[in-house]
């Protein structure tokens, strides 16, 4: 019988963006997901102190802190559509996207991706993501063309309320569940206590 695990994983694709939306009582919720193209390369980092509480000589308790992720997703071209909804710049009224300094609150998404796999592609959810402006370089054209391509800082904190971070799909994942990964952001039941509600057995 053909396994239905995963061996490897490689390449990045099917980024998506879902626009999140915070309620006074800290409830999130999001908009339809959009396809963000181009994506070249992600890299992310768990954030989160360790600490060691000694006694006996030995380390007696460990507590650790879950405080999302920070990276950078490198992608071909930022649209132009990301770059007014999500990096604050503005379409003036000859259609030029324009930058102006000055402090404004972040524009927090979800960012869904995923990534091949021998058996089955694996689809990834950040639940309360921003990003910073990119930099802009460029080279003279040479004998080919290489493509320069932007590069987004990402951060991804655990989003209110329910302090949800991360999820994606595993080898039982539901069918429904995972072709519908990009039609709406994938949210687990969480009950009263903050607890996800698990699978018992």
């Amino acid at each position: 019988m053909p396994s239905t695990s995963n061996k490897i994983r490689y390449g990045i694709q099917d980024v998506h963006v879902a626009e999140a939306t915070v309620s006074a009582a800290q409830a999130v919720s999001y908009g339809t997901p959009e396809r963000l193209p181009g994506a070249v390369n992600l890299s992310i980092d768990p954030e989160g102190d360790t600490s060691p509480f000694y006694a006996d000589n030995v380390v007696y308790y460990r507590s650790t802190a879950n405080n999302g992720y920070t990276g950078s997703l490198e992608m071909a071209l930022v649209p132009d559509w990301f770059r007014i909804k999500y990096l604050g710049e503005v379409k003036d009224s000859n259609g030029v996207i324009v930058e102006q300094s000055g402090s404004s609150e972040p524009s927090y998404f979800a960012l869904l991706f995923q990534f091949q796999g021998d058996v089955k592609a694996i689809r990834h959810v950040l639940y309360y993501c921003t990003v910073s402006r990119p930099s802009t370089e460029g080279a003279t054209k040479e004998d080919s063309i290489s493509p320069q391509t932007e590069t987004l800082n990402l951060t991804a904190d655990p989003r209110p309320g329910d302090k949800l971070v991360k999820a994606r799909t595993g080898d039982d994942t539901a069918s429904e569940t995972y072709n519908s990964w990009y039609t709406a952001v994938y949210v687990p039941t969480v009950d009263s206590n903050g607890e996800i509600q698990v699978t018992s057995g």
